[in-house]
């Protein structure tokens, strides 16, 4: 019979276990994964022109989730050192121990090692070239030699989070076309204005890391500017996917709409930073995500309807 002490043992050790596990989930950013599964679904039933193999969703989901995990957990390998002194980053695994720098740089290697592979064995060597090309430049473009030295780091930074578009596409196709093109552009278009209100948000703490953030090195109403710029060429390019891939009423209607409602937050935005008052920056950072996340449900929707 187990005594008191071994069974507090016991449990102490499923409870370490457990938050270790955790902490290398964390390491994943999982709130990214759920974007990557927003943009690479739906671009598979488009590449279909309706619902593709099922297994062949679910290995690309997992290949795509693999990689975009690899890529995150270098980031904060990478990053650890201005985490440390940034409250939105101070309660990651590496700051606090959880993961040490050891562990984190395996745990990353492994993922991206093994995405590769998967993709290449489940779908096809152009989804698995893509998905490297994805995780070395976030990790190396962006994070090493973007992040620290240029406001414009997010701008070209964020080309590797439009390729889940890509490898959805070629997963399904085994090649290229421009319906993925316009849509590659589209996310790249979308970022700035996604992640320039968070850095408004967050201006003292990336100007406490040096890290030149546009939020943190211009004033409200020139950020702003430049959010309405971007959410203006986004909606653009969503409505060229109109003609290129035939869409039908759905996402015409959905472009329209949702489009209309990112660009006004953006000039509720802009127009609150030159009068003085709150922008309230992350009214548009999450209207960001909310739009680019229903664009993408009706390019899913559209191909399943006669009209």
């Amino acid at each position: 019979m187990q005594t008191t002490a071994g069974m507090t043992a016991t449990v102490s050790r499923e409870r370490s276990l457990g938050r270790t596990i955790s902490a290398y989930v964390t390491l994943t950013k999982p709130r990214v994964l759920e974007l990557l599964l927003v943009t690479t679904v739906p671009v598979m039933i488009l590449a279909q022109g309706g619902l593709p193999n099922l297994w062949l969703v679910v290995a690309t989901v997992i290949g795509g989730s693999l990689s975009a995990g690899s890529a995150a957990a270098f980031n904060m390998y990478l990053d650890r050192d201005i985490d440390a002194h940034m409250q939105r980053t101070e309660n990651r695994p590496l700051v606090t121990g959880e993961v040490s720098p050891r562990g984190a740089l395996i745990f990353a290697w492994t993922l991206a090692v093994a995405s590769t592979f998967w993709l290449w064995l489940t779908t096809n060597w152009l989804a698995a070239v893509l998905s490297a090309v994805a995780i070395f430049f976030y990790v190396v473009i962006y994070t090493m030699i973007l992040k620290r030295r240029t406001e414009q780091n997010i701008v070209w930074g964020g080309i590797a989070g439009c390729f889940p578009v890509l490898i959805g596409w070629t997963a399904v196709t085994g090649s290229l076309a421009w319906p993925p093109v316009i849509l590659f552009v589209l996310v790249f278009l979308w970022t700035p204005p996604h992640y320039w209100p968070l850095s408004m948000k967050y201006s003292d703490q990336y100007e406490g890391v040096d890290v030149p953030m546009l939020g943190a090195t211009r004033t409200g109403s020139q950020v702003g500017l430049q959010v309405i710029l971007y959410a203006w060429a986004t909606v653009a390019c969503s409505l060229l996917l109109i003609p290129v891939a035939h869409m039908g009423l759905v996402y015409t209607a959905s472009a329209l709409v949702f489009g209309g409602w990112f660009i006004y937050e953006s000039h509720r935005l802009y127009n609150r930073a030159v009068r003085g008052t709150e922008p309230r920056p992350m009214r548009v950072f999450h209207a960001s995500i909310t739009y680019l996340t229903l664009l993408f449900v009706a390019i899913a929707i559209d191909p399943l309807l006669p009209f």
